[in-house]
């Protein structure tokens, strides 16, 4: 094959001339990395808004002392480190899926192509691009193929931009059609797209509901602190409330009015910051990393883990992803279109058309090896023009000069090259009903490359492509139905090809699939349209990506999955991108998800793993937040009655520790299955505000009742409000833990012992300063704990109820308004 519009010879750099420009620094040094590095994961979980306020209170513990009372500075140390070594593990695992996942240009050294990483590439680099190449650097195109290029992710300009030999390509852009080559005339940081493009590969904790919610509730939090903060200092100061430390000042801490109040304001204000919230938080999702990892799955933003979860619709595309990534040429059906010569041979044109395109995609790329398996060598014949192909266009095609004539070949969908009524678009259609994928091969009058290209063609074959279901497809939609997510398969090729692939995989509605070509231009009607439909063909990509956001403009959270160039807009459009590691570099990089072996089966397991970190965080906020709560009652009310705080620091440590603290590790790592619900922030201060207040003004009833006429309370005294609060707050550890299992249960089980065993043994009772020698004191906790369990309970109880009903009206109410909407 020759063809006049292949690539000049072009020598490239040389080895040296490479050398000579990464000396001088004119390389393509922007940092790829899918991670923080290890001192932005030091700093990010050392220098924390938490952690500053921690510092602070065990500085006045420090100067006042006793060491037992800053107890609570260690559990943040272990806390703190261990973050560190879960999100060093993360970012292990991360930055060796990203060397797996990293695209590799192709750049020609010393006359040769060959394939380097994206940092390896110099300034006067030349560069080679095909379909679905991301374009790296900036650069002037020294040759075009029918180079055709999106940028709509750096100018929003849908429409691909045709390039022609001189013009400027733009890092961040996509090739779409044709191949080509440039020159890197700008590299690293100063290529257009180069800053946007680092700041998105990085490891990512924010942005999501679960950190947003956290931080506003955390905000709260700091604001509480100064107002109680300072009503503990004065009403101990100036009302009467201190407390005499004789009894401990023989051990060189500080005593009198002013110690008794800071120290009593630091046991306060310690037990109100959710300190292992934050914490836990990053640790799941670092956990999550890891767990994703060893199944080949990478997540280049972390948020995509929560994300996913959410998601209520997943839009797929079916060749690649619910199909095996390779095809197999089955049938050349010959129409006799022709006139029956060497030149007018189905197999021969297909096997020329195949040597005409460098840049093959699946389906070229089983006709190429079918083809030349029926054909003895590639005919001789010249290449006079070249039309790529366009996933918008649905065909390609090629000018041949043969011995014979000139011949104008195409290739591409029968109903988009035929007319509806032909015999060759009629059995294409019967074809495309088994599942297989069917071309059109046809002779055109006009050059390819011709704007009235392809024109009125006549049909020469039909070409048979086989594509074998996965299969893991039809299990994994099967998880999705269970769990409530809607799939929609969404692609290019025929729609009775879609609809077949459907069935076999038993999608409902896919027996009634919908040619994208018919669908309403009216957002709002596209939008119900697609919301109703499962199977969906002759999709283009830019219908493709409205199809996604009228999903989304309805409210739904919709996740795109796809391996194609043809995918790349929808991927963008999407909540949540997944891309297929064989994919097209260009899908790979805007997707938040890469399945790097491919497997469309992972997906339940990034669900699955995405809902147990939303439902782990949720159980251990309602934790933290509750003793956040009843720390604020007991010391507002203690504040405003200017008695004593009943307890010290150390009580604090121990009751947060034994209460929430332990527990929540275990929590915040086990499975979970509850489907992921928005409104977190609110959940959470549903169970945590009436909790927490019970539990608060539990402990102000336990403590006023053994105080009596008192003035100074005992150590009796002050273990009284320990046993009511670590009794009240253990039963709501218990209804936070449902569903139970053994170790759910073992876990309290231990708890509780490791409680009593504080309050019984001798050293236990001088570390902590506990004495339970007054059994009086005991029942009378215990029995305040008691009636809290039973009004908690029935708070519990009754905001079950009260939420099922709301659920039960909303769906009543959906309904409705979807009848009305089909009435309409």
């Amino acid at each position: 094959m020759s063809y006049p519009t292949g690539p000049p010879p072009e020598p490239g750099l040389s080895e040296t001339e490479v050398a000579d420009r990464v000396a001088a620094g004119r390389t393509n040094d922007v940092p790829v990395r899918a991670s923080r590095s290890v001192g932005q994961i030091v700093r990010g979980n050392v220098f924390t808004r938490i952690n500053a306020m921690i510092a602070v209170l065990f500085t006045i513990i420090a100067v006042i002392g006793p060491v037992q009372d800053g107890l609570f500075a260690m559990v943040i140390l272990i806390n703190t480190l261990i973050g560190i070594v879960q999100e060093l593990r993360a970012k292990r695992t991360l930055d060796e899926l990203a060397i797996v996942n990293a695209a590799r240009p192709r750049v020609v050294r010393e006359g040769t192509t060959v394939e380097v990483a994206t940092q390896d590439i110099v300034l006067d680099e030349v560069l080679e691009v095909g379909i679905g190449d991301q374009i790296v650097v900036d650069g002037l195109l020294t040759w075009s193929g029918g180079l055709e290029v999106d940028e709509s992710l750096l100018t929003g300009e849908a429409d691909p931009v045709v390039k022609e030999a001189g013009d400027t390509v733009m890092s961040g852009s996509f090739v779409v059609a044709g191949t080509g080559r440039f020159r890197a005339t700008k590299v690293g940081r100063h290529a257009y797209a180069a800053r946007l493009a680092e700041e998105a590969s990085r490891f990512s904790l924010v942005r999501s509901e679960l950190r947003s919610g956290i931080d506003r509730m955390l905000t709260w939090i700091t604001y509480a602190m100064f107002p109680i903060g300072a009503l503990l200092i004065y009403s101990q100061l100036f009302m009467g409330g201190h407390v005499s430390m004789e009894a401990s000042s023989a051990d060189g801490q500080m005593s009198g009015p002013l110690a008794d109040a800071l120290r009593g304001m630091v046991a306060a204000l310690v037990s109100m910051i959710p300190e292992g919230l934050i914490l836990l938080t990053s640790i799941a999702f670092a956990v999550g990393v890891v767990r994703l990892g060893k199944h080949k799955c990478l997540v280049q933003e972390l948020p995509a883990i929560e994300g996913l979860a959410r998601v209520d619709v997943v839009c797929t595309d079916k060749t690649g992803t619910l199909t095996e990534v390779g095809m197999k040429l089955a049938e050349i059906r010959d129409l006799g279109g022709h006139e029956g010569g060497p030149a007018d041979d189905p197999s021969a044109v297909l096997a020329a058309l195949a040597a005409s395109d460098p840049a093959h995609n699946a389906s070229m790329a089983a006709i190429a090896q079918g083809s030349a398996a029926s054909v003895r060598q590639v005919p001789d014949w010249t290449v006079t023009a070249v039309a790529p192909f366009s996933s918008a266009r649905k065909w390609s095609g090629a000018s041949i000069h043969t011995p014979e004539g000139e011949r104008h070949w195409v290739l591409g969908a029968t109903d988009v090259l035929a007319d509806p009524g032909d015999p060759a678009a009629r059995e294409a259609a019967r074809l495309s009903e088994q599942g297989l994928r069917v071309l059109l091969l046809a002779r055109s009058a006009v050059r390819v490359d011709a704007d009235a290209a392809p024109g009125p063609v006549h049909p020469v074959a039909l070409v048979v492509l086989d594509q074998k279901v996965r299969r893991d497809a039809a299990s994994t939609l099967d998880y999705f139905s269970g769990q409530g997510v809607d799939v929609k398969i969404v692609s290019g090729d025929h729609a009775a090809s879609v609809g077949a692939v459907g069935r076999e995989v038993e999608l409902p509605g896919a027996e009634d699939p919908v040619d994208a070509r018919d669908l309403p231009e009216d957002p709002d009607q596209l939008a119900r349209r697609v919301q109703e439909g499962s199977a969906f063909g002759r999709v283009t990509p830019e219908r493709k990506r409205e199809m996604v956001g009228g999903l989304r403009d309805r409210g739904h959270t919709v996740a795109m999955t796809g391996d194609g160039v043809n995918d790349v807009l929808a991927l963008k459009e999407s909540d949540i991108g997944v891309a297929m590691g064989s994919g097209s570099p260009a899908s790979r990089s805007v997707a938040q998800l890469v399945l790097l072996d491919n497997r469309f089966a992972a997906l339940p397991r990034v669900v699955a793993e995405g809902r147990r970190v939303i439902g782990n965080i949720e159980r251990v906020a309602s934790l933290f937040l509750t003793k956040t709560v009843y720390t604020m009652v007991l010391a507002s009310v203690v504040g405003l009655l200017a008695v004593s705080y009943p307890l010290f620091p150390r009580h604090a440590t121990l009751i947060n520790a034994v209460t929430f603290g332990i527990p929540s590790f275990f929590l915040a790592l086990a499975p979970n299955t509850d489907p992921a619900r928005p409104g977190f922030v609110t959940r959470t201060l549903r169970l945590a505000i009436p909790s927490g207040a019970i539990a608060g003004l539990a402990a102000v009833t336990t403590y006023l009742l053994v105080l009596g006429q008192q003035t100074v309370p005992t150590d009796s005294d002050r273990t009284a409000v320990v046993i009511t609060l670590c009794a009240t707050t253990l039963w709501v550890l218990l209804l936070v833990a449902k569903p139970y299992v053994w170790w759910k249960v073992l876990l309290v089980a231990s708890m509780a012992g490791l409680l009593t065993l504080a309050m019984v043994t001798p050293l236990g009772q001088w570390f902590f300063a506990l004495d339970v020698s007054r059994p009086a004191e005991i029942l009378t906790a215990l029995s305040v704990a008691g009636v809290a369990i039973a009004a908690i309970t029935v708070v519990r109880v009754v905001d079950d109820r009260m939420t099922a009903r709301a659920e039960t009206q909303r769906e009543a109410d959906g309904q409705e308004a979807g009848a009305t909407a089909e009435r309409v």
